[in-house]
C-alpha cells in the first residue's frame, strides 16, 4: 500500500551537522570517558526470555562506537583526513580530566569518582538553575570534541546569555523508558532495521541499544470486567487473549537486543514504576557517578522529574535514535523559575494544587522551557505530591517541571526499599557536585528566565474539564459553570443544548430495575493513571471518603462504571492494611488491574442500556477520573463531558451520580438515618490522612513489590518465543506487520523533494491534539482500520484498540485521523473522521481520501491552528500522515514533540507568521499549494522563511521549523532512522 515511506529529503551539508553526527571511539580510559562507552547490561535471568537486573547497576562494558567518523562526511578527501587526524588525537584523553575527582566515602574507601563542576571555579555555574546544571554535567562528561565540544560546555556554563538565542546543545541521556503502546512500535522500529542492515549487506546486530532500555508494559489493560472481586484476573486473562502476539513479541525483543529490561503486565504503570524502582537519581557506572537522565516515548516521563532526575518524553522515531548511540540535539531551554511558599490548607489535595499550578503555567507560556520549583513551600511538598506536579508538565507545556534533590528526597528513596548505603552514595555525590538543595541552609540565589510565585495557601478544591486539562474549575463554581456548557455553543466549553432539553430525562431499566440520567449524570468515576495512583494521601484519602460513605449508608448507583486501577502493587498493599479497600469495594471502586485504564481510552464498555439512553435521547454525560488527559472522545466515545478530579472527589462525583451539583450547598445524598449528607460530612481533614499514611505506607511493601516484579506472572512466563535475532514476520499478523519505511532504501541520502500543487488533506483549528490525529482507543466498526479487520477475519469483539495494534502499520494508517470527534473545516460543521476529496467533491474517509490523492501521484498537506499535536507523545501522529503521503504541515504553532516527530518522518514543519492563520490569510483548503523551499541544502537554515503560495494566486510567508542543523541532516536523509542505519551500515 505504501510505497514511498521515507519521503525525499533535502540534503544537509552544515558543519553543525557534520559534527554533531560524529561519534568517537571508545577512551582509552573507562574512568575518565565513561559515557563515551557503550555496551549492555548484566542480566540476571529469572524466567525464560524476562531479563531483570538489580536496579543501581546499569553495567556498561567498553566496545567501539558504532559509528565511524568517515561515514558521516561527504565532503573533500583533505578535510576528511584533517578532521580524522583532530579525532585521533582527542580521542585519546578526556578534555576534562583534569576535573574528575574522587568521592571519598564517609568510613574509608571511595564511592567512585565524578566530573566535578566546582573544580571549574567559574561563578556562572554557581548561578546556573539545578536542571541546567544536569546538562552541563552531561556535556562535560561526555566531551570528545566530536559529538560533544568545548564549545557546547561552554554555551551550557554561560547559559544566562546562550538560552536567549536559542542555541543548539547535544544530549546524550543515561537511559530510555518505554511503555508497551509506544514500545511496541520501538521494538517493530528496531527489528526492521535489523532487516535493512542485512539487505545493505551489513551486521544486523549493529541495531542494538546502546544505552539501557526499560519497557514496562501498562497500556494494555481494560475494564472489561468491573464492581468485581475477580475484576483483576478476569481482565488480566482477557488483555493476554488479546494481546498474546504483541507480548510474544515483546518478549522475543527482551531476548534478541541487548540492554532492554521488559517489564511483564500486570505490574504497574510506566511512570510509576520508574519513580518507586527504576529511578536511580545517581548512577555508579565503573566507578564513575553521574546523575540519572531518561527520555521516554511517554509525555509523562516528566513524573521522574519529582525525584530530582532530570526526564522528558520525546518521539518514538528519537528515543529509537538514542538507544542507537545518537545524541539529543535540542535548543538549550530557558529556565522559570516557580517559588512556592505556605502550606495548602486542610482538606485540599496536590491533584487541585497541580491543576492551579498547571493553569498558570499555561497562562506564562513555557512551551519548549524547563520550569523549576524551589521555595519555602517545598518542605510542605511530599515526594509523591511534588511527582503529581512534574508528571503534569506536558499538560502545561513544559519540557520539565523539576524538583531539585533535596531531603525529602532522600525520605522517599528509603521509603521505597533503595538501600541506605546507595542513597548516601546519592546524597554525597550530589552534595560534593552542588547539586542538591539543602533548605536548611542560606540559599543561593539561582538565575531563571522568568519568575513565577504561588502562594500554597491559595489554592482551593477544584477540577479540570470538560475537555481540556488546564480549563480548571473551582469546585464551588462547578454547577454554574456546567450550565454555562450547557448553554454555550460547541467548543472546548460548550455543548449548545437548547434550554428547553436541558432538563431532559432518561429513563431506562437497568437489570430490571428502573434508572434515569440526565445532562451532567455520571457514567464513568475512575481513579485512575499514573499522575494521581502514585500518592498515597489523596489514595488513602479516597478511601476515607469511601468509608465514611459507607457508615453514612450512601450509595453509589449501580450503573455508574466504577474502577480502581492502582499504579503499582505497593497501592494494594497499603489500601489493604489500612483496611479501606474494603469500603472502595462496597462502592464499587474494586481493582480492576495495573495499568492506564481509563486515563488512556481503555475504560472499556458501558453496559448496554446505559448507552442507549445516551445516545437515543442526545444526553451529555460525563466521566470523572483522577487522570490527566480528558480529551473529546479519549475516555469513552460516549461521554462527552470528562472532568479531571482527585480520587476522593472521583468517589464523591460517583456518590452524587452527576457533575450538576455545588458541593457546599446541595447535599450527594440521603444517609440511613433519612438526615442529607453533604461533601463536608464524608472529606477527611489533612490529619486523618496523614494518621493513615504513616502507618499504612512502609518500605517493606515497595521492597516485595519490587522483588516480585522481576519473576513476571504465570501468563507471561508462559509464552514462548524464538531464539533468533531476526525477526520472522507473519504476513498474515494483525498486531504486528513489517512496516514499509526501509523499503528500496539505498545508502544514498534521497536528496530534496519539493511540494508542488499539493491538495489539502484536512483544515484544522486550534488544538489538534495526538488523539485528533492517532487514536489509542476503540476501533470503530465502520472504520476503515475495522474494515481491514474484519476482510482478515477479525471479529468486533476481537478488534482491541488502536493503541494495541500500532505494530501493525495498516492498521495505523488506517487509523489516522479516525478520531470520531475530529473537526475539519473542510466538513462545514459535520464532526467526525471524513475530508472531502477536492477534485471530485467527494465525501470520504480520510484515509481513503489520502489513498486515492497517493494513487493519482498528489501531494498533500494539512492546515491547522494553534497547539497543533499537543497531547501524547505518539510517534503513529507523525507515521500516520506520513504513510498517507502528507507532505507537509502549516499551522499557527506545533506542541514540542509532536513538531520533532513531523521531522523524524519527513514531513515538513511551517508556521504561520505571528498573527496570521488559514482564515486570516482567506485560505480554505480548496486551493493548491506550493512551498518554496530551497532546493540546495547549503541554502537552508533552522527556523527561516519560505513562500507558500497557491493556484488561486495568494502567497504568504511561513518559518520553517527545523530548529536544529542536525534536524535538517535527518531531514537530508528522509528521516532520522534511515540517516542512523546509513551510518552504522557503513561502520
Amino acid at each position: 500500500m505504501y510505497k514511498n515511506a521515507s519521503s525525499s529529503i533535502l540534503r544537509a551539508a552544515s558543519s553543525r551537522s557534520l559534527r554533531s553526527s560524529l561519534t568517537s571511539s571508545s577512551s582509552a580510559s573507562a574512568a575518565a570517558s565513561p559515557c563515551s562507552l557503550v555496551g549492555q547490561r548484566s542480566f540476571a535471568t529469572y524466567s525464560p526470555a524476562f531479563r531483570s537486573l538489580a536496579r543501581w547497576s546499569h553495567c556498561l562494558h567498553s566496545r567501539p562506537s558504532p559509528f565511524r567518523l568517515s561515514s558521516q562526511i561527504r565532503t573533500a578527501s583533505p578535510v576528511l583526513d584533517r578532521l580524522e587526524k583532530n579525532f585521533s588525537s582527542m580521542a585519546s584523553e578526556h578534555p576534562f580530566k583534569g576535573i574528575l575527582t574522587t568521592l571519598p566515602k564517609p568510613g574509608g574507601g571511595e564511592f567512585g569518582k565524578f566530573y566535578s563542576l566546582p573544580a571549574l571555579n567559574d561563578s556562572r555555574i554557581d548561578k546556573l538553575p539545578y536542571s541546567i546544571r544536569i546538562l552541563l554535567e552531561s556535556a562535560i562528561r561526555n566531551c570528545d570534541n566530536f559529538q560533544v565540544t568545548k564549545e557546547d560546555v561552554e554555551k551550557i556554563i554561560d547559559w544566562e546569555k546562550t538560552a536567549p538565542k536559542q542555541v543548539e546543545i547535544p544530549f546524550k541521556p543515561a537511559r530510555v523508558l518505554l511503555q508497551d503502546f509506544t514500545g511496541v512500535p520501538a521494538v517493530v522500529d528496531l527489528a526492521c532495521m535489523r532487516d535493512a542492515m542485512n539487505k545493505l549487506g551489513s551486521d544486523s546486530n549493529k541495531i542494538n541499544p546502546l544505552v539501557p532500555v526499560d519497557l514496562v508494559i501498562d497500556h494494555s489493560v481494560q475494564v472489561d470486567v468491573a464492581r468485581s472481586e475477580n475484576a483483576v484476573q478476569a481482565n488480566m486473562e482477557l488483555e493476554f487473549q488479546r494481546n498474546k502476539e504483541r507480548f510474544a513479541f515483546l518478549k522475543w525483543g527482551s531476548t534478541a537486543f541487548h540492554n532492554m529490561l521488559v517489564v511483564p503486565p500486570g505490574s504497574g504503570i510506566v511512570h510509576q514504576v520508574n519513580l518507586e524502582y527504576l529511578g536511580r537519581v545517581v548512577f555508579n557506572t565503573q566507578g564513575v557517578l553521574y546523575p540519572d537522565s531518561v527520555v521516554g516515548t511517554d509525555s509523562h516521563t516528566t513524573m521522574i522529574d519529582g525525584l530530582g532526575v532530570a526526564g522528558w518524553g520525546v518521539g518514538g522515531i528519537e528515543a529509537e535514535a538514542t538507544m542507537l548511540g545518537q545524541p539529543m540535539s535540542m535548543v538549550l531551554p530557558g529556565v522559570v523559575g516557580f517559588k512556592l511558599s505556605g502550606k495548602m490548607r486542610n482538606g485540599v489535595t496536590a491533584t487541585d494544587l497541580v491543576l492551579t499550578v498547571t493553569q498558570i503555567l499555561r497562562k506564562h507560556g513555557v512551551v519548549g522551557k524547563f520550569v523549576e520549583f524551589y521555595g519555602d513551600g517545598m518542605s510542605g511538598l511530599s515526594l509523591a505530591d511534588r511527582a503529581t506536579i512534574a508528571n503534569m508538565s506536558p499538560e502545561y507545556g513544559a519540557t520539565m517541571g523539576f524538583f531539585p534533590v533535596d531531603h525529602v528526597t532522600l525520605q522517599y528513596l528509603k521509603l521505597t526499599g533503595r538501600s541506605d548505603e546507595t542513597v548516601a552514595m546519592i546524597e554525597a555525590y550530589l552534595r560534593a557536585n552542588n547539586m542538591f538543595v539543602d533548605y536548611s541552609e542560606p540559599q543561593q540565589e539561582r538565575a531563571y528566565s522568568s519568575y513565577l510565585e504561588l502562594n500554597l495557601d491559595n489554592v482551593e478544591p477544584c477540577i479540570s474539564g470538560p475537555k481540556r486539562p488546564h480549563d480548571r474549575v473551582p469546585l464551588k463554581e462547578m454547577k454554574a459553570d456546567w450550565n454555562s456548557c450547557l448553554d454555550n455553543k460547541v467548543g472546548f466549553k460548550g455543548f449548545a443544548i437548547p434550554k428547553k432539553a436541558q432538563e431532559k430525562v432518561a429513563n431506562f431499566s437497568f437489570n430490571g430495575k428502573p434508572a434515569e440520567i440526565k445532562h451532567g449524570s455520571v457514567v464513568i468515576a475512575a481513579i485512575t493513571s499514573c499522575t494521581n495512583t502514585s500518592n498515597p494521601s489523596v489514595m488513602l484519602g479516597a478511601g476515607l471518603v469511601a468509608k465514611k460513605a459507607c457508615d453514612l449508608g450512601l450509595q453509589v448507583k449501580p450503573w455508574i462504571k466504577t474502577s480502581l486501577a492502582p499504579g503499582s502493587g505497593v497501592v494494594t498493599k497499603y489500601l489493604l492494611k489500612s483496611g479501606l479497600q474494603e469500603y472502595l469495594n462496597q462502592q464499587g471502586f474494586n481493582i480492576v488491574g495495573y495499568g492506564c485504564t481509563t486515563c488512556i481510552g481503555n475504560s472499556g464498555e458501558i453496559n448496554e442500556s446505559v448507552g442507549v439512553a445516551i445516545t437515543e435521547n442526545d444526553i451529555v454525560v460525563a466521566a470523572v477520573l483522577s487522570g490527566n488527559r480528558n480529551f473529546e472522545g479519549r475516555v469513552h466515545p460516549l461521554t462527552r463531558a470528562n472532568y479531571l478530579a482527585s480520587p476522593p472527589l472521583v468517589v464523591a462525583y460517583a456518590l452524587a451520580g452527576t457533575v450538576n451539583i455545588d458541593f457546599e450547598t446541595e447535599p450527594i445524598g440521603t444517609g440511613k438515618n433519612g438526615k442529607e449528607v453533604f461533601l463536608r460530612d464524608i472529606w477527611p481533614t489533612t490529619e486523618e490522612i496523614a494518621e493513615v499514611v504513616q502507618s499504612s505506607v512502609l518500605p517493606d511493601m515497595f521492597r516485595a513489590t519490587y522483588e516480585s516484579i522481576t519473576k513476571g506472572n504465570p501468563m507471561w512466563n508462559e509464552l514462548s518465543v524464538p531464539e533468533n535475532t531476526l525477526y520472522s514476520w507473519d504476513p498474515k499478523s494483525t498486531y504486528i506487520h513489517e512496516p514499509p519505511y526501509f523499503k528500496d532504501m539505498t545508502m544514498d541520502p534521497p536528496g530534496p523533494h519539493s511540494v508542488k500543487d499539493a491538495y489539502c488533506l484536512l483544515n484544522f483549528g486550534d488544538s489538534i491534539t495526538t488523539d485528533h490525529i492517532s487514536p489509542a482507543g476503540n476501533i470503530q466498526k465502520d472504520s476503515p482500520a475495522a474494515k481491514y479487520l474484519m476482510e482478515r477475519g477479525v471479529d468486533r469483539k476481537d478488534f482491541n484498540s488502536y493503541g494495541s495494534r500500532r505494530g501493525n502499520d495498516e492498521i495505523m494508517a488506517r487509523g489516522t485521523f479516525a478520531n470520531i470527534r475530529i473537526v475539519n473545516k473542510l466538513m462545514n460543521g459535520e464532526v467526525g473522521p471524513k475530508t472531502v476529496h477536492i477534485p471530485s467533491g467527494e465525501k470520504l474517509s480520510v484515509f481513503d481520501a489520502a489513498m486515492r490523492y497517493k494513487s493519482s501521484g498528489e501531494d498533500t498537506i494539512i492546515l491547522a491552528g494553534a497547539e497543533y499535536g499537543s497531547g501524547s507523545s505518539r510517534d503513529w501522529a507523525a507515521k500516520g500522515p506520513m504513510l498517507q503521503g502528507v507532505k507537509a504541515v502549516i499551522a499557527k504553532s506545533f506542541e514540542r514533540i509532536h513538531r520533532s516527530n513531523l521531522v523524524g518522518m519527513g514531513i515538513i514543519p511551517l508556521c504561520f507568521k505571528s498573527g496570521e492563520d488559514a482564515d486570516s490569510l482567506g485560505l480554505t483548503g480548496h486551493e493548491r499549494y506550493t512551498i518554496h523551499l530551497p532546493t540546495d541544502i547549503s541554502e537552508i537554515r533552522p527556523g527561516q522563511d519560505v513562500t507558500v503560495t497557491t493556484d488561486n494566486g495568494k502567497s504568504f510567508t511561513c518559518t520553517v521549523r527545523f530548529d536544529t542543523e542536525v534536524e535538517l541532516a535527518y531531514f537530508n536523509h528522509g528521516g532520522i532512522l534511515p540517516y542512523v542505519i546509513r551510518n552504522l551500515s557503513k561502520q
